[in-house]
C-alpha cells in the first residue's frame, strides 16, 4: 500500500497512528470491533489520500492477506466443532478424560476441568464455543464434587486460553509461528508450554483460594442440569471419536514433519470434516448445514479481520509504527532487548482485547524495528506475544471474563477478577526475571 497524491502525511508521521489510535479509543468505549476498525479506515484513508477506487483495491488486497488466511481457518475450525458436537465426539472426549481420571475429589475435578478445556478449545480454537460445548455436560460432576461456579469460571477462562495457545491449528497459534518464523516444536518449547505451565500452576492455587471464599456461598442449582450418569457412548460416537483423534493427531505429525506452513491448516480442517461426518454417520444435507452454521458463527470475526488488516496496512503506509519505533528509540538511548521485550509485553498486555490474531499483527508491526536494532530473539518476543494477547482478560473484566462466568453459572466479578489476578502473578514475575536472564542464554 502506498500513499495517495492527495495525502495529509509524509511517511514516516506519527499522525499515521491516528487511524489505530482512534479504534483502540472506540474499543475502550464498548464500540463493537467492526465499527471501529471501519471509523478507523475512513480516517486512515483521508490521510493516506486513498480515493474510492484505491479503497476497493485496499479491501480486494487484504482478503490475500496473512490476517484473512486466519480467519478463514478459525471459521473452518468452528464448522468443525459444530460436526464434532452433532457426532457425539466432544461429548465421548469428555465422558472418557472424566471417567479415566476417576473424579472423585476437589484436586481430581480441577485437573480434570483444566484437561478438558485445554483439549476441547485446543481442538476448536474458540475459547467461549469450546467451553459452552463442555459445560452442561462436566458442571453435574462438579457441583457432585462442591466445586463452587467462580471457581469454576475461573478455571474454564484460563485452561481454556492455555488451550488456544498450545493447539497447532488455533488462530493465535498459527499466527505466533508466522510472525515469529518459529517451528510449532520451537515455539512450544521456548514459549508456548513455560507461558501456559506457569499460567495453570496460579490457576490452580488462586481456584483453591477463590474456592475457600465461596464455599457455602454458591453452589449449583441442579435441578435442570444434565445428568452425566445418563450419558451412554454408542458405538457409533466411540468410532468417530478414535477416527477423529487417530486422524488428527496423524495430520499433525505429518504437518510437523514436512514442516508444512500456515496454508497446510485450511486442509487439514477440511479432512477431519469429511471423517467426522462419515464415521459420525451424518447425512451430507445435514452436515452442509452443520459446516455452513459453523462458518457463519464466525462470518463477524472474518469481516474484523478483513478489515483490521487494512487498517494496519493503512498505518504502516503512513509510516506510523515507524515513527513511533524511531521515537522510542530516541527517549530510550540504546534501549536493550530485555527493555524491548517488557515494554512490549506491557503495551500489549493493556491493548485490545477479542481480537488476538490482529493484536498479534498489531504488536509486531510496532515493535519489530527496535527487536531488529536491539537484537532481541524472537524466541523471547513470542513470550511478549502471548503475554500481548492472553493477559488483557485477566487484568480488567473483558468479554472473555464475564463469558466464562456466565457459562459457569456465576455473577462474582470481583472475586473472579482477583483469582485471575492471582493466577498471572507467577508468571508475570517469571517473565520479569526471564527478560534478562534469557537473553544472555541466547
Amino acid at each position: 500500500m502506498e500513499l495517495g497524491v492527495n495525502a495529509l502525511v509524509e511517511s514516516p508521521s506519527l499522525l499515521g497512528l491516528l487511524p489505530l489510535v482512534v479504534y483502540i479509543v472506540l474499543i475502550f468505549m464498548n464500540q463493537s470491533n467492526l465499527l471501529a476498525t471501519i471509523i478507523g479506515i475512513a480516517i486512515g484513508a483521508i490521510l493516506i489520500g486513498h480515493d474510492l477506487g484505491m479503497l476497493a483495491a485496499d479491501f480486494a488486497g487484504s482478503l490475500g492477506s496473512f490476517v484473512a488466511t486466519i480467519g478463514f481457518i478459525i471459521m473452518l475450525g468452528a464448522a468443525l466443532g459444530r460436526l464434532m458436537n452433532a457426532s457425539g465426539i466432544t461429548k465421548t472426549l469428555v465422558y472418557w478424560i472424566v471417567k479415566g481420571l476417576k473424579v472423585n475429589s476437589k484436586n481430581k475435578a480441577r485437573f480434570a476441568l483444566m484437561v478438558i478445556s485445554i483439549i476441547i478449545c485446543g481442538l476448536l480454537g474458540t475459547l467461549g464455543g469450546g467451553n459452552a460445548i463442555i459445560a452442561p455436560i462436566i458442571i453435574p460432576v462438579l457441583a457432585s464434587i462442591g466445586l463452587t461456579p467462580t471457581a469454576t469460571a475461573l478455571i474454564l477462562k484460563n485452561a481454556g486460553e492455555v488451550g488456544l495457545i498450545w493447539g497447532p491449528l488455533t488462530g493465535v497459534t498459527l499466527a505466533m509461528l508466522e510472525l515469529t518464523d518459529m517451528s510449532y516444536g520451537e515455539y512450544m518449547l521456548f514459549a508456548g508450554l513455560p507461558f501456559g505451565l506457569l499460567w495453570l500452576a496460579g490457576t490452580w492455587f488462586a481456584s483453591i483460594h477463590i474456592q475457600k471464599q465461596t464455599e457455602g456461598k454458591e453452589h449449583y442449582d441442579l435441578s435442570q442440569a444434565v445428568d452425566f450418569d445418563q450419558f451412554v457412548v454408542s458405538s457409533k460416537e466411540r468410532q468417530a471419536t478414535i477416527a477423529f483423534i487417530v486422524s488428527f493427531l496423524a495430520l499433525v505429525v505429518f504437518g510437523v514433519v514436512t514442516g508444512q506452513g500456515t496454508n497446510y491448516a485450511i486442509i487439514v480442517m477440511i479432512i477431519l470434516m469429511i471423517i467426522v461426518a462419515l464415521f459420525g454417520r451424518i447425512h451430507p444435507k445435514v452436515a452442509e448445514e452443520k459446516i455452513v452454521e459453523g462458518v457463519a458463527s464466525m462470518a463477524d470475526l472474518f469481516l474484523i479481520f478483513i478489515t483490521i488488516d487494512v487498517l494496519l496496512e493503512m498505518v504502516t503506509a503512513a509510516g506510523g509504527f515507524e515513527a513511533l519505533s524511531e521515537l522510542l528509540q530516541t527517549t530510550f538511548t540504546n534501549i536493550s532487548a530485555p527493555a524491548v521485550m517488557l515494554i512490549s509485553a506491557i503495551v500489549g498486555g493493556l491493548g485490545v482485547e477479542a481480537a488476538a490474531v490482529a493484536e498479534l499483527q498489531i504488536i509486531t508491526d510496532m515493535f519489530k524495528p527496535m527487536i531488529e536494532s536491539s537484537g532481541l530473539p524472537l524466541q523471547m518476543f513470542a513470550i511478549s506475544l502471548l503475554s500481548a494477547t492472553r493477559l488483557t482478560g485477566s487484568i480488567y473484566p473483558t468479554s472473555n471474563m464475564i463469558g466464562q462466568l456466565g457459562i459457569a453459572q456465576s455473577s462474582n466479578t470481583k472475586l473472579m477478577l482477583k483469582g485471575n489476578w492471582l493466577s498471572i502473578a507467577p508468571l508475570v514475575i517469571c517473565i520479569i526475571i526471564w527478560a534478562f536472564v534469557g537473553v544472555n542464554l541466547f
